[in-house]
């Protein structure tokens, strides 16, 4: 298995996997131009989150001198640890599914942040709990986390008050697109800490269990494959823009589209997977705290690159300086308190 203890390397892996977290989003965005609904992008999501985390436990958890390997972890088959990173694959799949659902009504710039910041902010207070039920003292400065953590808050009520008034420029109720998101933050913010428990504590701050990191990513991923056909169908039957979808509009979909759906899983599950390689290296609260950085760098894609503001009344532009300014510092905090 190969890992990392080294500080520096550690944080460029959480750096990494926070580029990837905000970022697969955009191949949702580029499927959307042909009129493909998310929840058939799902379904190519899903094949390559499934098939990257694979790659990753046969490469990353399989070769190198330290630990055990992916197929050590196989052969014993510790249901109790694996249980807990399936598990974390079906909460994040439950949350996931609505914020792809907030991203198609709201946009990245407003899906990502309400939805994304929620789940960041509460999965760091749930990781934090983490390692001090292990019995262990939190190795970092506590105040500077938590004054962080209240900038994000801010930060999430400034993009909320900013949708309501780009949406009601466009005469668009923006219930809908908040609400999915607030969903999607709830179920996101506990994945994490589910796959830490299910990770041996020689690895990790907090695990509890004796899988190897990549190992509980690829049990995860067996969370995800398992538990789409039911929340996927399920958001087929009930959409919450447009008519429904059919696996036959599916299957009709052209090579190009599939691709770039799968291509999304590999970005997502590469972040994962790189993210665990220097888990030993700072605990919990903090990986995950930088790793789920990502409403940042939506927010980058969403502004910048897809204009979603372009259209946006007078007075929106302080607004969306002010949610950036806010994410940023409550960032540079939360880091500072490692």
């Amino acid at each position: 298995m190969i890992t990392t203890n080294n500080f520096l390397l550690a944080i460029l892996c959480y750096v990494y996997c926070c580029i990837c977290w905000g970022s697969w989003a955009n191949t949702q965005k580029l499927v959307a131009r042909k009129k493909w609904s998310f929840e058939l992008f799902y379904w190519d999501l899903t094949i390559g989150l499934f098939v990257t985390a694979l790659i990753a436990a046969l490469t990353l958890g399989s070769l190198g001198k330290e630990g055990q390997t992916f197929f050590q972890d196989l052969a014993a088959m510790d249901w109790s640890s694996i249980k807990y990173a399936v598990l974390g694959g079906v909460v994040w799949n439950f949350g996931n599914i609505f914020l792809t659902a907030a991203i198609a009504v709201a946009g990245m710039s407003i899906g990502f942040p309400i939805g994304g910041g929620l789940a960041w902010i509460g999965g760091i207070v749930f990781n934090y709990l983490l390692v001090i039920l292990a019995g262990k003292i939190y190795p970092g400065n506590q105040l500077l986390l938590w004054i962080g953590v209240l900038v994000i808050v801010v930060a999430i009520f400034v993009c909320a008050r900013l949708y309501k008034k780009v949406s009601g420029s466009q005469s668009v109720d923006p219930k809908k697109g908040i609400l999915l998101a607030i969903v999607a933050g709830l179920a996101i913010m506990f994945f994490y800490g589910l796959v830490v428990k299910s990770i041996d504590p020689q690895y990790v701050a907090g695990g509890t269990g004796t899988l190897s990191p990549y190992s509980g990513v690829f049990f995860f991923a067996v969370g995800i494959l398992i538990s789409t056909p039911v929340f996927n169908t399920i958001a087929m039957k009930h959409p919450v823009q447009g008519e429904r979808v059919t696996m036959k509009e599916y299957f009709s979909g052209d090579a190009r589209t599939h691709l770039i759906g799968i291509l999304g899983g590999v970005i997502w599950m590469s972040g994962m997977a790189i993210s665990f390689m220097g888990a030993g290296a700072a605990n919990p609260a903090i990986s995950y705290a930088l790793s789920n950085a990502a409403p940042v760098v939506a927010m980058i894609w969403g502004v910048f690159i897809w204009k979603e503001f372009k259209n946006a009344p007078k007075g929106t532009g302080k607004l969306i300086a002010s949610m950036f300014l806010l994410f940023i510092v409550g960032l540079v905090l939360i880091t500072m308190s490692n």
